[in-house]
């Protein structure tokens, strides 16, 4: 397993450092951490660049790397590369089609609130074409230790379903719990009948969706269903108790073409309210992943 980390030689750079090591301990992934860097433009001889600008940019690019480096522990194997491009993001999502990543791992802006989210054009440019899922650092994230608890929120449109699936196969294959979130925003304050409703979906969709192996063992590990309810889907996410070691697993939009993610409103709200990070999945990387392990891996795993 493979992460791309998209670095920046400041604390939103660190911040996706530790939650890229974090992710790969208990999954024995290891790291291509990226700086890209600005393309020299090819000027005409009048307006030529110094003799040499572009030796001492990769210099100091190769700097940066090494300090990031020394940011990962011994036990996470890591490597660093330094690309250009016009864009960021761009060149972000083609070194992790090209190295083969599993997932693309950045930090949030560094000028929002301590551990919560403000999101930067780069940021916001993968979040709305990332062919790999792109888990996102909230500002001041410093835990390295490995994940303890995966939660999934779980909605009532299409591609549900392959969604758990695929927060199953994460928490399975790190052999830590899984969390079903509902999320319920009631203009009219609590209601029990819409929080029965949601907990009874949830339940039916967790067993429909568990995996089993061959010999017909479960894999999933132990699975809790939560419905958290309030007058916003903010107020709903403020509601729940978060693990210092959880990352939230968010579906695409349906707005999203295939193989690719599109952040949509409600993403959005709950991204503004999360304390932990969060994993956004594009629109069918989940089936096409599956279905790779089933035909690969024996074992049913799948490569989260």
């Amino acid at each position: 397993m493979r992460y791309v980390v998209g670095y920046s030689a400041n604390a939103r750079g660190h911040d996706a450092v530790n939650l890229a090591v974090a992710m790969a301990r208990g999954r024995g992934a290891s790291l291509d951490l990226v700086l890209v860097v600005p393309e020299v433009q090819q000027f005409g001889a009048a307006h030529a660049p110094k003799a040499g600008f572009e030796t001492l940019l990769n210099e100091q690019a190769r700097e940066w790397l090494d300090e990031a480096l020394a940011l990962v522990p011994a036990d996470v194997p890591a490597e660093a590369h330094i690309r250009s491009g016009d864009s960021d993001a761009q060149a972000l999502i083609e070194a992790a089609e090209e190295l083969g990543a599993d997932v693309l791992v950045i930090g949030a802006t560094s000028s929002g609130l301590f551990k919560r989210f403000t999101i930067g054009s780069v940021a916001s440019s993968l979040l709305h074409a990332s062919t790999v899922p792109v888990a996102l650092a909230p500002h001041g994230y410093h835990r390295t230790e490995a994940l303890t608890r995966i939660s999934c929120g779980l909605g009532t449109r299409a591609g549900a379903e392959k969604l758990l699936d695929f927060a199953i196969g994460m928490a399975a294959n790190r052999k830590v719990p899984l969390r079903v979130v509902s999320l319920l925003a009631l203009d009219g304050g609590n209601s029990g009948d819409a929080a029965a409703a949601a907990r009874e979906y949830a339940e039916k969709t967790v067993a429909a969706a568990a995996p089993v192996n061959q010999s017909g063992v479960q894999l999933a590990a132990k699975t809790d269903v939560v419905v958290a309810q309030g007058r916003s889907i903010e107020e709903a996410v403020d509601d729940l108790d978060w693990e210092d070691g959880e990352v939230l697993v968010i579906g695409s939009s349906r707005l999203a073409q295939a193989r690719s993610i599109f952040l949509g409103s409600t993403a959005n709200r709950i991204l503004r309210a999360l304390p932990v990070p969060m994993l956004v999945v594009p629109s069918g990387y989940e089936l096409k992943h599956q279905n790779q392990s089933t035909s690969n891996d024996t074992s049913g795993e799948a490569p989260q």
